[in-house]
């Protein structure tokens, strides 16, 4: 018995010893599994259902640190067209990069030296109002009075401060976490930002190596296209946002409403939020006419609306429609859907998003459809 059971060995022995040659110590490779095999397509389902709820998790747990990734990339995307511009006079691409972040820091620059004057100023003039605020709570025949009458202000008040002390604690507590947070996000997006910039041609070509090379040149066509209207997007916002600055300083230093510089800066940045950022900015503007008057503040609101009637039916069309190129309607859906998933940051990307997956859709899905 226990020859006929060594028998199968020694014969695969042999075939083992005459597989074996110099060129291929270890011999050919046999014939690939069976992939229909139960015993192939078991584990290796399980395997790939594994990886996919780990990478669902990963998402999930990172999914704050891949939004400033993905904003990152964005934003580089956004400004490689203008670093392409200044390579072509000649810059090198340091060089080029140096001079657009300048640019966007002198921007920014220019609203916080505009901002801080006002604010500290206000806010000297609100601690000097304060003395007066406390004596009117006291005071039952003043507007204050009454409220405090009818709602325990100032025992709300005093409450807070002495007999609360750890939950004003906490709360203070809380708002450094949250400033400190959004501090550390900016300064990631910002860092991310300069690398990417700094190295966009070789992640470009190493997108374009991970696609099979009989596919490649279609897939550089398409790539660039997308590259093209996602920079085209944020250059067109820029200036729509410029002149809509130029425009609010214009009319503040005219009709005399204070902060002029301030307003028009704080107009130029809420104008790159698609839809409501203006709408908001022309709010706040028409808000500080009224603390002049109230016709200054109607003829405000009046110039505000036929600016953003110019704006969406001029400006708009010409400057980012054409470089876009994308409808009304699914301007306003994407822009719904991208502020109900990741908020400003959502509705900011959300147009040219959708122009990414509207070229997509009419470039590689349509095209296999009619076919089909």
């Amino acid at each position: 018995m226990a020859g006929a059971e060594g028998e199968p060995i020694a014969a695969a022995e042999g075939e083992a010893a005459r597989l074996s040659t110099r060129e291929r110590p270890l011999g050919a490779p046999g014939r690939p599994m069976d992939r229909r095999s139960p015993f192939f397509v078991g584990p290796f389902g399980a395997l790939g259902v594994g990886v996919a709820y780990g990478l669902f998790q990963v998402l999930v747990t990172a999914n704050h640190v891949l939004v400033l990734i993905g904003l990152s990339a964005f934003l580089a995307i956004g400004l490689n067209p203008a670093v392409e511009w200044l390579i072509r006079r000649r810059f090198p691409r340091w060089a080029a990069v140096l001079v657009v972040l300048f640019a966007v820091l002198v921007v920014v620059g220019g609203f916080i030296a505009a901002a801080i004057p006002p604010l500290v100023s206000q806010a000297t003039t609100f601690a000097g109002q304060l003395p007066r605020w406390w004596q009117d709570l006291q005071n039952h025949s003043s507007l204050l009075g009454r409220l405090n009458d009818r709602f325990h202000l100032q025992d709300r008040l005093t409450s807070l401060v002495s007999g609360d002390a750890g939950s004003l604690l906490q709360g203070v507590i809380g708002a450094g976490q949250i400033v400190l947070g959004a501090v550390a996000s900016m300064v990631t997006v910002v860092v991310l930002t300069i690398y990417f910039l700094a190295d966009m041609p070789r992640i470009r070509r190493t997108i374009y190596r991970m696609v099979p090379h009989s596919r490649r040149p279609r897939v550089i066509l398409i790539g660039d296209e997308i590259f093209s209207r996602i920079g085209g997007y944020l250059l067109g916002n820029l200036i729509t946002s410029l002149i809509a600055g130029l425009a609010t300083f214009a009319w503040t230093e005219a009709t005399g409403i204070p902060y002029p510089v301030l307003l028009s800066l704080f107009v130029a940045i809420m104008d790159l939020i698609p839809v409501v950022g203006s709408t908001i900015a022309g709010l706040v503007v028409t808000l500080v006419a009224l603390t002049v008057s109230p016709p200054l503040a109607l003829a405000t609101g009046g110039y505000i609306i036929a600016y953003r009637v110019a704006e969406d039916h001029l400006l708009v069309p010409k400057i980012i429609d054409r470089t876009v190129r994308v409808p009304a309607v699914t301007t306003i859906v994407a822009f719904v859907v991208g502020g109900a998933l990741l908020g400003v940051i959502g509705a900011f990307i959300a147009i040219p998003v959708a122009a990414v997956i509207g070229l997509l859709l009419n470039e590689v899905f349509f095209p296999k459809l009619d076919r089909g």
